[in-house]
């Protein structure tokens, strides 16, 4: 055990008090009405739940069952135990959990009618709020989710290029639940090969790899698609030359912005590495939780899913039932009018950057550094578990994501939001002080002897 001075001299951390005790410890075992509620789902829903990154098999089995509210950056389960919350949403909740002027927007436009036969000027008014905060852009449609916009993109791409293949960033986890990105991924059962054979891949900060493709499949590619940044920053350069050679080569560059666009900046990550796409992604942030998302870009691009061009065929551009639902734009007005208005973006960098400041320590402390990585900007701050051989571990991901529930932390990520404060930052950080001395111990002793239950596992596997 420490002396005393060393225990102050590393900051006050101690494994060996109480809170370090681990889950399996604690003797968890599952409630009898969460598993009834569980097996309904199941027997229910293919998967237990309609978003893949919210099923069982993506968490501990310690995690709460079934969420039964939010407030800011809180949640509350079915049995009323409180979690500080990260990545709220899938990233989707930037302000906060019912955020009340966001509520009251929606809830005036819903008394209203949600959704008629022809438009309503609110689809005009949130059309051209969203290009006054994102003015890169020149037009804008709304839908529902990120996946159909970055299809539309693609139609778009290979509708005003007349070629059929795109060339994603192998380095970006999900693009859309489509076939045409799906069938680059291990779960690729139903996707016929002649649709795989149309994506090509290259590498983030790997400008050659680019090259070589269009080297390789000459006046071929429609669409150079990316992140402009995750969890790593452009190489100096880097996006400035993926914009030359689309423009060499007759391609359409699109900005996956689902995630970055607010969270970067107000303007989007475009507007901070002053890089121009033709076509760009927005959603998650959008609503803060309403379902929402657009697709953006050039004009001319665009109008070819309008009613104004007669030199060009027709693109049947993105034309969904709710894709204009009322109470949701409403929500999104509110949202970017938050945006505009207040320092939001500069909350997220900053509330994240404390918590990086906070957690570095602690992580060397524990003697974590090569196996706890946290990468990203403070406003998108994710974390790594490896192994004692430097490899991704889900076995020690969900034993960390198991420590940190049991200490009220729910943290797939660290993705803040504008409701996370100081005060949580202190017990995030308490409670990963915790969880990484289990984490210490999983790999000096074997995570079996900490784990409860199975492991996570990564959504892209052949077989369940």
């Amino acid at each position: 055990m420490r002396t005393k001075e060393e225990t102050e001299s590393a900051g006050g951390h101690d494994e060996t008090r109480a809170g370090a005790v681990s889950a399996l410890a604690s003797g968890w075992a599952p409630d009898p009405e969460d598993e009834a509620w569980r097996e309904r789902a199941h027997a229910a829903i293919p998967g237990g739940c309609h978003t893949a990154a919210k099923g069982d098999d993506q968490f501990p089995v310690s995690a709460p069952a079934f969420i039964a509210r939010g407030k800011g950056c809180h949640i509350w389960d079915e049995h009323g135990r409180e979690y500080i919350e990260y990545a709220m949403g899938l990233r989707a909740v930037t302000l906060g959990h019912a955020w009340p002027s966001v509520v009251a927007a929606a809830a005036r436009a819903m008394a209203l009618g949600n959704n008629f036969n022809r438009p309503t000027r609110l689809e005009v008014e949130c059309a051209e709020r969203f290009l006054e905060l994102v003015p890169t852009a020149e037009m804008v449609k709304f839908t529902k989710d990120g996946s159909t916009v970055m299809t539309a993109a693609l139609k778009l791409a290979r509708a005003a290029t007349g070629r059929d293949l795109v060339a994603i960033c192998a380095q970006s986890p999900f693009f859309s639940y489509d076939d045409w990105f799906i069938g680059t991924t291990t779960i690729d059962s139903g996707i016929p090969q002649v649709i795989k054979d149309l994506t090509l891949r290259f590498g983030y900060n790997d400008i050659a790899s680019l090259e070589r493709l269009f080297d390789e499949y000459p006046g071929r590619i429609a669409a150079v698609m990316l992140e402009p940044a995750r969890t790593e920053e452009p190489a100096a350069g880097f996006l400035e030359r993926v914009r030359e050679l689309c423009t060499r080569n007759g391609a359409v560059m699109v900005f996956d912005e689902t995630i970055t666009g607010f969270r970067w900046h107000r303007h989007g990550a475009q507007h901070v590495y002053g890089v121009t796409p033709d076509l760009s992604c927005f959603g998650k942030a959008m609503g803060n939780g309403f379902s929402i998302s657009a697709l953006a870009g050039k004009r001319a691009l665009m109008e070819l899913g309008g009613l104004r061009h007669k030199d060009a065929p027709r693109v049947f551009l993105l034309s969904t039932t709710h894709g204009a639902e009322s109470p949701s734009l409403a929500a999104s007005m509110e949202v970017m009018r938050i945006y505009r208005d207040e320092p939001v973006t500069d909350h997220l960098h900053a509330i994240g950057d404390l918590l990086r400041t906070r957690l570095e320590p602690v992580i060397a402390h524990h003697g974590l550094t090569e196996h706890i990585r946290l990468a990203g900007r403070g406003c998108s701050l994710m974390f790594g578990t490896l192994d004692n051989e430097g490899q991704p571990s889900q076995p020690l991901r969900t034993l960390f994501l198991q420590e940190m529930i049991a200490r009220g932390v729910l943290a797939t990520s660290f993705l803040t939001t504008y409701s996370h404060n100081e005060s949580d930052i202190d017990q995030t950080v308490a409670a990963a002080d915790a969880a990484m001395a289990i984490y210490r111990r999983a790999l000096d002793e074997g995570h079996e002897r900490y784990l409860v239950g199975p492991p996570s596992a990564s959504a892209y596997r052949k077989y369940n």
